[in-house]
């Protein structure tokens, strides 16, 4: 059974490579997307080329931040889910899926996570 995605309805969606809480602002069937206004981070986005994973060695290394509280963002349908439960505050769900990314970088402990860590380190400095 399918759920049907509705205005104003609290879901979890993912953006490239991060995942969000937010609400639905609009929904268009025709495009099978949504506009999505940004509540929480679940998930911070991953550093470094996508088309090369696990590699530093390429032509730029790229740094990724997460989408702003209440930033609008257009998302595939097929990866919005709903969402039960409380919404966590921003800048708090913000800090902890950094400090998740950190942890797992430095217990991957290759060459590309340790990129990958000192770049999510300068992007979030301007976090917090």
């Amino acid at each position: 059974m399918e759920n049907k995605l509705a205005e104003g309805q609290i879901v979890t969606g993912i953006y490239k490579t991060g995942k969000y809480t937010g609400e639905i602002i609009s929904v268009n069937e025709a495009r099978s997307t949504a506009v999505v206004k940004v509540l929480a981070v679940n998930k911070h986005p991953v550093q470094g080329d996508l088309h090369n994973p696990g590699s530093t060695n390429v032509p730029l290394f790229h740094e990724r931040k997460a989408l702003s509280y209440n930033e609008k963002t257009n998302i595939p349908l097929a990866y919005i889910k709903p969402y039960t439960g409380s919404v966590p505050e921003y800048d708090s769900s913000l800090k902890t899926a950094v400090e998740k990314q950190k942890k797992e970088l430095e217990e991957e402990g290759s060459a590309w996570a340790k990129k990958a860590l000192e770049t999510l380190e300068e992007v979030a400095k301007d976090y917090y």
